[in-house]
């Protein structure tokens, strides 16, 4: 067996044992999807950095991808307790996760929430009051020195908190306060597994560590835990 195998076999078995599993996302997990990530050898920083020009993301042409679809299979299997992203490209949603176990930190480009109740809806042309309330409908996309959104942030901790297994997927975890919730996990007890093909501030905490691409990683690992739970 090779050692990638080994380390696959390995968090199957964590994924049959564990009780409480918080998935984490970046953009990383949205690469093969087309869509650029951050910090990546090509991604938007890196990129602009290096003085290079950084082209416009497609979200609306952008379908889910195997490491999308591995993570709803964990849905399916009733092995996925809750879902942080990081991403804004609705590509969790748009694979089946429901939105109740989603904690999209950094909103979504295809839904408006209501600034008076926090009712979030899908994006409608020509929309501008919220259908509960009357309140003002706007972007749930969080800019550049904006709060994050509360109820969101408060899960998000309250789950990294009492999870025993938590799996960070295509993020370099240097955004916080997003990035403090692999260290809540690690003081509550949990095992720690990082997904990421570039270098991550927790590498060192993690007690299972994966560089390959994600789609190298969590689909094999997924059909693992099914004839393991069959």
């Amino acid at each position: 067996m090779s050692e990638l195998k080994q380390r696959i076999e390995k968090l199957a078995q964590w994924l049959v044992e564990s009780r409480y599993i918080v998935v984490f996302t970046g953009a990383g997990i949205s690469t093969e999807s087309g869509l650029r990530d951050f910090r990546g050898p090509d991604g938007l920083w890196t990129r602009r950095d290096k003085g290079l020009d950084t082209p416009m993301q497609d979200f609306i042409g952008a379908e889910p991808n195997t490491g999308h679809q591995a993570i709803l299979e964990l849905q399916k299997l009733g092995k996925l307790t809750f879902l942080i992203s990081q991403n804004v490209d609705n590509l969790h949603l748009k694979s089946g996760i429901r939105p109740e176990i989603l904690a999209e930190l950094h909103g979504n480009l295809a839904r408006v929430r209501c600034v008076a109740c926090e009712f979030k809806m899908d994006r409608v042309e020509g929309e501008k009051e919220c259908p509960l309330c009357g309140g003002k409908l706007v972007s749930t996309v969080v800019n550049f020195g904006d709060s994050l959104p509360v109820k969101d942030l408060e899960e998000s901790y309250k789950h990294s908190q009492n999870c025993d297994l938590f799996i960070v997927v295509g993020s370099s975890l240097v955004v916080y306060p997003a990035a403090d919730m692999p260290a809540v996990a690690i003081e509550a007890g949990a095992k720690l597994v990082i997904i990421n093909q570039g270098e991550t501030p927790f590498d060192e905490h993690a007690q299972l560590r994966f560089f390959e691409p994600i789609g190298e990683v969590l689909p094999p690992t997924v059909t693992r835990l099914q004839e393991l739970l069959t």
